[in-house]
């Protein structure tokens, strides 16, 4: 294959690469050529494989063999098989090197933690971003990659970043959660973090995870397949992330949740949330937000992830229906779905067909809460637009069409979206799970009031606090960590901490 690529088109009477006539006179007078393992190595082999360059083979057979005449009339049987010798080892050669470029491989990132002027609204507020950016930069690798991510610390606050959804496969140390798998990066200093993706493939996030910094510091984590490994579903046109970014607050977010923690209320209500960092009320949805333009008749994927603090969101297109295709990192059997619901920290990859041909409109992305909790929760509604390309530049506006959402608190809906999601469990992404189940266990997590005999600004005078069976946790004076660490483990946890086993 390599002697026909350098052979095709040459015939006797043409000019070689000096601009010199050759013909059948010139090819007849070549005298053969005598291979033997010396020659195979010192003139062919080595100097290719010392270089690590596979142009050097296509060089060496170019000028050692004249292409006019078949190699078995050039040379005699025994230079022949000593050719063909040459011709395993460079296979060999080719498939080594091949192997070697779609290894897994080390990817590298730096985060600078620093201090960021950002407008929204009309007004500008200073954030903690990473790198200036909001939302923050993509973490980009494949299955199997190793990534290594340095993190510098330039504010005044403590700062650990968790890589959400990311399986921590003895590298539980790079897991980001503050005092519990790593003491805060302090200001001035820097920290790197070191993990393997192991069985993953989709998408995930990232985000600060000590206090409510996460609030500004996040960003999306895409994990694309081994390479020679495709989707298990058709090959999409683009791929575009959305993030459903955190709740954005004029205040400082610091003090929002300061606040909330010191009356026992529930923090107060969000400007608005955004969408990909911008501002993306329904009622200003005109003036600056998402607008992704797409091209009739082709299939996107939509790597969805939401990254607000507090909220559920439904989620919509108008006129368009999506396919769901992976959840948190996995892939699962595609189902359609004309609204998705999305929880904080979730992520999933969907695909969107467009229609056949561009459409006199634009359609709304809408995405609002759902909730059913007591308190109070804003109930504003997150826009985007979608837009077609035109067959022709106009200035024209186009109608925007608007989706229908499920209200607030309809449990109906999402319970019955979420029991549709299953493991793909095929030949190649088996669904490995114990078919035997020896203890079962029930937990039910909530957000309701908590009677602390004092009067707070909860619901009814309470207090709100999270639980888990019914049962709050209360913060320890000693981190986790650093109980462990100083073998300071004895009353920790109190006697009427419930044991599971």
């Amino acid at each position: 294959g390599i002697l026909e690529l350098y052979c095709n088109g040459r015939k006797g009477n043409e000019r070689n690469r000096n601009g010199v006539k050759e013909n059948e006179s010139h090819f007849n007078s070549t005298p053969k050529l005598r291979l033997d393992q010396t020659t195979l190595w010192d003139y062919w082999v080595g100097p290719c494989v010392r270089n690590l360059r596979l142009y050097r083979i296509i060089g060496c057979l170019r000028d050692l063999i004249p292409c006019q005449y078949s190699l078995q009339s050039i040379m005699g049987a025994s230079d022949f098989s000593s050719l063909a010798l040459l011709l395993v080892c460079s296979l060999w050669f080719f498939s080594d090197v091949v192997a070697e470029k779609h290894a897994s491989i080390t990817r590298h990132y730096k985060f600078e933690i620093k201090l960021q002027n950002v407008t929204r609204l009309c007004r500008t507020k200073t954030v903690i971003t990473v790198n200036g950016k909001f939302p923050g930069p993509h973490i980009i690798a494949r299955e199997g990659d190793r990534v290594l991510v340095n993190v510098v610390n330039h504010v005044a606050n403590n700062i650990s970043i968790h890589w959400h959804g990311i399986r921590q496969l003895r590298s539980g140390w790079a897991d980001g959660p503050a005092y519990i798998t790593q003491c805060p990066i302090q200001t001035g200093q820097s920290y790197v973090y070191n993990f393997t993706i192991i069985g993953q493939r989709g998408t995930l996030l990232w985000h600060a995870h000590i206090s409510w910094l996460r609030a500004t510091v996040y960003g999306p984590i895409i994990i694309l397949p081994k390479h020679d490994t495709s989707y298990p579903f058709p090959k999409p046109h683009k791929e575009v992330p959305i993030i459903f970014g955190r709740e954005w607050w004029n205040a400082d977010t610091e003090a929002v949740i300061s606040q909330a923690l010191q009356t026992g209320a529930g923090p107060m209500f969000p400007m608005l949330t955004p969408l990909m960092g911008f501002p993306a009320h329904y009622t200003i949805v005109l003036l600056m937000t998402f607008k992704p333009k797409v091209k009739p008749g082709k299939t996107y994927m939509l790597r969805l992830i939401n990254a607000a603090l507090n909220d559920d969101l439904f989620f919509s297109i108008a006129n368009h229906s999506l396919t769901i295709v992976e959840a948190d990192g996995v892939y699962v059997k595609p189902f359609n779905a004309n609204i998705i619901l999305i929880t904080p920290g979730q992520t999933s990859n969907v695909l969107l067909k467009t229609m056949p041909t561009a459409p006199n409109s634009s359609f709304l992305m809408l995405a609002r809460p759902y909730f059913t909790g007591q308190g109070t929760i804003d109930n504003s509604t997150v826009a985007g637009v979608l837009e077609y390309e035109q067959p022709s530049k106009s200035n024209k506006t186009l109608p925007m069409i608007k989706p229908a959402l499920p209200q607030i608190n309809d449990t109906s809906y999402a319970a019955n979206f979420s029991r549709r999601f299953r493991s793909l469990a095929n030949a190649q992404f088996p669904a490995n799970v114990p078919q035997t189940v020896q203890k079962r266990f029930f937990f039910t997590v909530g957000l309701g009031p908590a009677h602390k005999n004092q009067t707070c600004q909860g619901p009814n005078g309470t207090k709100f606090a999270a639980s888990v069976n019914n049962i709050s946790w209360a913060l320890p004076t000693k981190a986790l960590l650093q109980a462990h660490f100083f073998g300071q483990s004895n009353g920790v946890n109190t006697n009427d901490f419930q044991a599971l086993l």
